[in-house]
């Protein structure tokens, strides 16, 4: 096959627009805009389509410097209006794909954004969604949408694909660009033409999947992955607390096996966008053929269990100082879902912290990576860390492990402290210090 849009895409003449400018939306953008092409970003938040312009970073994934660059360029545009659509050649979606309050998959980010774009829809355009979603959005959402709404036929008149996002926020080693892509296509048109794209963008490759639905069940593999083998490890924790043994040692020990175990560490809880939601779009599309995915649902008990078992195991330790919760001081440090980045997105220290001020805990935060946030209505601010700080405070929370804070400096200054992640693993002097 060779089209006009196949050779737009290769001599890079091709205009692009991302849909969506978030933390997969961006540093795709500013990556296609850097290939060569040029870029129109559409989002529905007008403070970010002032910053995108303005050649302003928000994301801690993209360099300062280059998303200045291919905005100065005239690389890369930002805008708000949909019929823009009817200028440009490809289309990458990169909406919000949350759960509502029953935990169910909510597309309404996903069928706003498609409805739009099927309104200003041209033939020989290309669309590809990178949504994390439940096996079958692309087919049953995405091209009924767009073909009732421009009047065309996909794999014929315009071509569809879908091929998830690998953002991996603070991933030093493999970012955007360097990441492989997935890419299954409704028809061989149709996966080839977004492979095209993908591959002049892409430096990690492209790998080729038989359809949309493919591509989208692995995605959802790859998180599941990570959720069931996280919670695996958070009750190895448990039990190994029980019977006091330190789980930290033994996922050394087990480490040292050359083939056959990947070590994960427990936590908290889980958070970001994809761990803590993406294995509910499977549970939930499972359900239409009547199988109920025991293993995935009871991993995530384990991992939604975890911030109630960090206040137990604090209600014990305030315990052995005899002092109650209610009233009592504690200072969480962190609150991103992560170390080293400023996302809290899911994070389990929101869930800690809540628990914890049910219980009366009069709560403080630090975090370099997060000056504020907000959640349950209200306002937190995070503080500096001084020792006269950490010495009033009764205990010392460790939720996310980031590599600036001076933690021979916390422990020295500090009455307790628990730590979950063991962010204190190279502090010598440990009297003071409790591991999850």
């Amino acid at each position: 096959m060779k089209t006009d849009l196949l050779n737009k895409i290769e001599n890079r003449t091709a205009v692009v627009s991302v849909v969506g400018l978030g933390y997969v939306g961006l540093p795709l953008a500013v990556e296609i805009a850097k290939a060569g092409y040029t870029v129109i970003g559409i989002d529905v938040n007008a403070k970010i389509i002032d910053k995108v312009n303005a050649g302003k970073n928000y994301i801690g994934d993209v360099k300062d410097a280059e998303l200045a660059d291919v905005v100065q360029k005239g690389r890369l545009l930002a805008v708000a209006d949909f019929s823009l659509i009817s200028k440009v050649d490809c289309i990458v979606i990169c909406v919000p794909t949350p759960l509502d309050l029953n935990k169910q998959p909510d597309l309404s980010f996903i069928r706003s954004a498609v409805v739009e774009i099927g309104r200003y829809l041209q033939k020989d355009t290309l669309v590809v969604l990178e949504s994390t979603t439940y096996p079958g959005t692309t087919e049953e959402l995405l091209r009924p949408v767009l073909e009732e709404k421009s009047k065309l036929i996909c794999d014929r008149d315009f071509f569809l694909a879908f091929s998830p996002e690998r953002v991996d926020p603070g991933n030093n080693t493999y970012k955007t660009r360097n990441t492989p892509k997935v890419v299954g296509g409704i028809g061989k048109d149709s996966t080839e033409t977004a492979s095209a794209l993908y591959r002049n963008v892409i430096e990690g490759g492209v790998f080729e999947v038989s359809s949309p639905a493919v591509a989208e069940m692995e995605k959802l593999l790859e998180n599941t992955y990570r959720n069931i083998n996280i919670a695996l490890i958070n009750e190895m924790a448990i039990i190994c607390e029980q019977m006091k043994i330190n789980i930290w040692e033994v996922i050394d020990a087990a480490r040292t096996k050359p083939y056959g175990f990947q070590a994960f560490y427990p936590g908290p809880g889980i958070g970001g966008h994809c761990i803590p939601l993406d294995p509910f779009y499977l549970t939930w599309k499972a359900r239409e053929f009547d199988y109920h995915t025991r293993l995935i649902e009871l991993s995530g008990e384990i991992n939604q269990y975890m911030p109630q078992y960090v206040v137990e195991r604090i209600y014990r330790i305030m315990n052995r100082f005899r002092k109650p919760l209610n009233g009592s001081g504690v200072l969480v440090l962190g609150v991103a879902y992560k170390p080293d980045v400023a996302d809290y997105r899911e994070s389990p220290a929101l869930k800690v912290i809540e628990l914890l001020e049910e219980e009366g805990a009069e709560i403080q935060y630090s975090d370099p990576h997060i000056p504020g946030f907000s959640h349950g209505g209200k306002k937190y601010t995070s503080i500096r860390l001084t020792r006269d700080i950490l010495q009033k405070t009764d205990l010392v929370l460790v939720i996310t492990s980031h590599r600036s804070f001076d933690y021979d400096f916390i422990q020295e200054n500090s009455r307790f402290i628990f730590d979950t992640r063991n962010a204190m693993k190279h502090v010598k002097e440990r009297k003071n210090i409790e591991l999850l």
